[in-house]
């Protein structure tokens, strides 16, 4: 089943140029993504009927042709494959003229709400995702999970607002990658926008929590590590280039 929805870029959307950042794109995914398991039964909305939500592991975004302020965009999206306690969920961003803008796939973990564990994923949910079998964006049948630097060059500090926090009640994961570009000394941040972005996540940042965001730039790609503020937790580790 391939679910659609349409997008306009809007004026929060844009960077430079009036072309849309890569974080309103990977926005829109999400809540194609939150849409789509809504017309399923398995929405934010029915939370408490179900005890079942999804937990985002991993983005990979590639942008083909970068849509600018005002344009229309149709997103497709479809559930990949559905394995134990996993999801994998690809995304197509066409303009209106039917040019791909940009593809995208990610890894979702399911949770049980009332009790924080992971959850199987039963045939009679998964069924109603139905999973298109062997389409894909990318060659790679998984995402390859970007490796942690040894050394770094720079880092800074942020302590998690409650204007950074999500309905289940964890910095919102779209804000690592906010945090990623502060991350990124001057010159890099100049070369906005990046084309490729990989992110992925190892463990949720709370409110009130201070984290360490630590950079380094290896083999083209601008790497940053988000610590807890001890360097004893791995949060997350982005790429972008």
């Amino acid at each position: 089943m391939i679910y659609k929805e349409k997008f306009k870029v809007g004026l929060k959307d844009v960077w430079a140029k009036n072309e849309v950042s890569n974080i309103a794109i990977l926005e829109y995914l999400e809540d194609v993504a939150a849409y789509h398991s809504d017309s399923v039964g398995y929405g934010i909305n029915t939370i408490e009927e179900t005890h079942l939500s999804w937990l985002l592991l991993d983005w990979e975004l590639e942008v083909i042709k970068r849509p600018v302020y005002g344009q229309v965009l149709d997103i497709h999206t479809w559930s990949r494959r559905i394995e134990k306690f996993y999801a994998y969920r690809d995304f197509e961003v066409y303009d209106e003229k039917n040019n791909l803008c940009a593809i995208a796939t990610s890894k979702w973990l399911l949770v049980d709400s009332k009790t924080g564990k992971i959850a199987r994923v039963e045939k009679e949910m998964a069924d109603k995702y139905h999973s298109e079998i062997g389409k894909k964006v990318f060659k790679e049948d998984k995402i390859e999970k970007p490796k942690e630097p040894k050394e770094y060059e720079s880092e800074i500090s942020y302590t998690v607002r409650r204007r950074d926090i999500d309905v289940i009640g964890h910095m919102h994961n779209l804000y690592y990658l906010y945090l990623a570009y502060e991350s990124l000394p001057g010159k890099e941040y100049e070369k906005r926008p990046f084309n490729h972005v990989k992110i992925h996540y190892k463990k949720e940042i709370k409110l009130g929590e201070t984290v360490k965001c630590k950079y380094v730039k290896g083999n083209e790609k601008n790497i940053v590590a988000i610590r807890s503020e001890d360097d004893k937790v791995l949060h997350a580790i982005i790429e972008i280039y």
